[in-house]
């Protein structure tokens, strides 16, 4: 009876995420007990998850430590295009570890605290990262997800700045990003009330991109990761790089596009005369568009 379920059980899953490889389940990647920061490498994404189900993933210093290194080794690594973050035990990540926050002292907390606690938020990696969010995604775990490019939310799972009610702030930038995802009024009913929203919520907000169903996040998110891999790279990394700097960093909209005409004039030559060739031989026309016919090997048509 027990091997019927499961067989059921995977086949629904299955047919909800696509036919995405069972392996890439958040229960069934390949783990140890000790490992806090769990990667797996495949097909040019890389899974990054957060292993302590235990605590609903909260992060501590010693992880947030793994987890933005973990990262960085991602940003170097040339093979990887896109990163999906998640969590293993139904838990996306409930924020900082606040056991460890009470046995800090007043005095010493001032040296101890450093900027991005919960490990990579204030780094811009040069590649998307994608979040795959089950169960809870608050507090500095929320700040976590608005720091990726894209969110993959299951309908059931909760945000919301539950830190509010017990005087920790957000030191993740959450409350940078989340005016510039949602707009200032949006944004300030969440920080300001600490209230939770669920995933049809967030998919309203504009917070999440793709909302799925119960058990799917995980396997989802590495769909949309595959579909972006087999793009044109750089032209890829120069147009996010190029959003970026237009929503944080641009001075005036003559700022904003003399930087993008600066970081993609160089695109034209390297992936845009080949691409057009391409096309004028046929790929892409009257609506079709499948990668594996251009030298890729996955099919993203719509």
């Amino acid at each position: 009876m027990l091997i019927t379920c499961r067989k059921i059980l995977t086949n629904f899953v299955r047919n909800r995420t696509g036919n995405f490889p069972i392996r890439f389940l958040s229960s069934t990647i390949s783990k140890t007990e000790d490992e806090i920061i769990v990667e797996n490498r495949t097909s040019h994404v890389r899974l990054i998850g957060i292993n302590r189900p235990q605590k609903r993933n909260a992060i501590n210093r010693e992880t947030a430590l793994k987890l933005r290194r973990a990262f960085e080794d991602f940003d170097n690594d040339p093979e990887y295009r896109v990163a999906v973050l998640h969590g293993f035990g139904g838990t996306f990540c409930a924020g900082y570890d606040l056991e460890e926050l009470s046995n800090i002292d007043e005095i010493t907390v001032e040296n101890l605290i450093t900027p991005a606690p919960m490990g990579p938020t204030w780094m811009l990696t040069s590649k998307p990262v994608i979040a795959a969010i089950d169960g809870y995604a608050v507090a500095g775990g929320f700040e976590l997800a608005l720091w990726c490019d894209l969110r993959v939310m299951e309908t059931t799972a909760v945000m919301g700045v539950y830190c509010r009610r017990f005087g920790v702030p957000l030191l993740d930038g959450g409350t940078v990003r989340l005016s510039k995802l949602i707009g200032h009024s949006r944004a300030m009913d969440l920080i300001l009330t600490g209230r939770g929203i669920n995933g049809k919520e967030a998919f309203d907000f504009g917070i999440a991109n793709r909302l799925v169903p119960v058990g799917t996040a995980l396997g989802q998110a590495f769909n949309l990761a595959q579909s972006l891999v087999k793009f044109p790279n750089e032209c890829l990394r120069a147009d996010r790089r190029s959003a970026y700097y237009a929503t944080f960093d641009s001075t005036s909209l003559d700022d904003a596009l003399q930087k993008e005409f600066e970081i993609s004039k160089s695109i034209v030559a390297k992936e845009a005369i080949s691409g057009a060739k391409r096309f004028k031989d046929g790929v892409g026309k009257h609506g079709k568009f499948v990668l594996d016919k251009i030298g890729y090997d996955v099919d993203v048509s719509v």
